[in-house]
């Protein structure tokens, strides 16, 4: 039976995985993207998401949370200097899973994992303004109209 067991022990001892996750995710940090099995990505993704997301306020407590977990100053210092200022305005989600196929030696399904803002070919056509969201449907639709017109009366001045 499978009650209870929420994450993939990847075969190994605790403190050989977390050893194992916390290299992986200096890599990661320090790389952008690594490759790797999809079962170690989809371990590693679950272990860094919550670090990335305590560096973007940078604290001394939050530091050494992720000091904790990571054990690499150079790893910690560039994830709160670099890599929070790249992600600030996200809300979640920083790392994306890519599949590459079979590995050719035993078979095993690989996969990429990158750091989202980082992937120069998915952000290239992409403006980089901040979304705005809208908390009525009254509120959002009256701004724009009342801009329109007001535009329309200055292109007419203009060409008179």
């Amino acid at each position: 039976m499978r009650h209870g067991k929420k994450f993939n022990h990847l075969g190994r001892k605790t403190a050989h995985r977390r050893s194992m996750l916390a290299n992986m995710a200096c890599s990661l940090i320090e790389h952008k993207r690594i490759n790797t099995t999809v079962a170690k990505a989809k371990a590693l993704k679950q272990f860094v998401e919550p670090l990335v997301t305590k560096s973007k306020e940078d604290t001394t407590h939050n530091r050494r949370i992720v000091m904790s977990r990571l054990r690499q100053k150079d790893a910690v210092t560039e994830l709160f200097r670099e890599v929070a200022v790249k992600v600030g305005d996200r809300p979640g989600g920083y790392t994306r899973i890519i599949k590459l196929g079979n590995r050719l030696g035993d078979n095993a399904d690989m996969a990429m994992i990158e750091l989202v803002d980082y992937n120069e070919v998915y952000n290239a056509g992409k403006a980089t303004k901040k979304k705005s969201t809208r908390r009525s449907r009254r509120g959002g639709s009256s701004a724009p109209a009342a801009v329109a017109p007001a535009a329309k009366t200055e292109a007419k001045k203009e060409e008179e």
